[in-house]
């Protein structure tokens, strides 16, 4: 049993009745074990009163002091996460990987545990899946091909695929990065891809293989967050987020401006566009914004 699950199951002993507030309870101490920037980290969120935030997205999260669970602990509902295969482990890391993270024990685990103790989601009374978003940095199909053999060790966690039918769980895998716009052509499958927005969906693809699209954000507009956004770019922005839509996509940019004094004209903007996925690197801001602005 790994200290992962220890940690856990002490705690869960304690908190029997699987509530939302016993989950973040118990989140200090499977963060504590979850790597070495978590190691000396408690909560100080408080575990009662959690919405979900369904826009709300965590760009690089293993950069925070927890990773997943300062995400979760502000109503975030997508993660990202970079991995790098090594071996039979995917490792955690941005420009290179960190031998001592891994994507199961930061991610995949208590991922797993969280929705058991919230009656199989990771919101308790919010039965729809949170996103995990993998952005594959090495390996390739190779990384793939281990995910779908070890997401199905977590039973009904994460969301499947049988024949084309979708089986929603706690968790949808969408991977990224080298598995953007990638179809995996397979009877039962337990990851979907990161398409690319403003392109035709690959041959015999649906919306259930890409079921989200993203592109950086200066790749399609030069507007950063000063002044009014112009015209034609606003309409560009609402045809996309439009066209991906009537494809049962969502949508996502990354790198848009996250500054202080940008960040919440952009946002604005994204919002009355409809885009689905709001990436930010400030959770608590981006938190405080859309319980303040979202009213979908």
């Amino acid at each position: 049993m790994s200290s992962v699950h220890s940690a856990f199951v002490t705690r869960r002993t304690l908190l029997a009745g699987g509530a939302f507030a016993s989950a973040l309870t118990l989140l200090p101490d499977v963060g504590a074990v979850a790597g070495p920037r978590a190691a000396n980290t408690r909560a100080t969120t408080p575990a009662t009163g959690i919405t979900p935030l369904w826009r709300a997205h965590a760009h690089n999260d293993y950069e925070h002091a927890r990773p997943l669970l300062d995400a979760l602990s502000h109503g975030f509902t997508s993660v990202e996460a970079d991995v790098w295969l090594e071996g039979d482990e995917l490792l955690i890391g941005h420009a290179w990987p960190d031998p001592s993270r891994t994507l199961r024990e930061l991610y995949l685990d208590p991922l797993a545990r969280i929705a058991e103790a919230n009656g199989g989601w990771v919101y308790p009374g919010h039965a729809r899946p949170v996103r995990l978003l993998v952005d594959v940095k090495s390996g390739g199909a190779e990384a793939r091909a281990l995910l779908e053999e070890l997401l199905p060790t977590y039973g009904r966690t994460f969301t499947s695929w049988r024949n084309g039918t979708e089986r929603p769980g706690a968790v949808t895998l969408v991977l990224s990065g080298q598995q953007a716009n990638q179809v995996l052509d397979a009877p039962i499958r337990w990851t979907a891809s990161d398409g690319r927005l403003g392109t035709p969906l690959p041959d015999g693809a649906t919306a259930a293989d890409l079921p989200l699209v993203s592109a950086s954000w200066s790749s399609h507009f030069s507007w950063v967050g000063i002044g009014p956004m112009p015209a034609t770019q606003r309409d560009r922005l609402h045809a996309l987020v439009a066209e991906a839509h009537a494809r049962g996509q969502q949508v996502r940019f990354w790198a848009t401006p996250d500054t202080i004094w940008l960040r919440e004209n952009v946002w604005a903007e994204l919002l009355a566009a409809g885009v689905d996925a709001i990436n930010t690197d400030h959770l608590a801001e981006l938190r405080a914004w859309l319980l303040q602005h979202d009213r979908g």
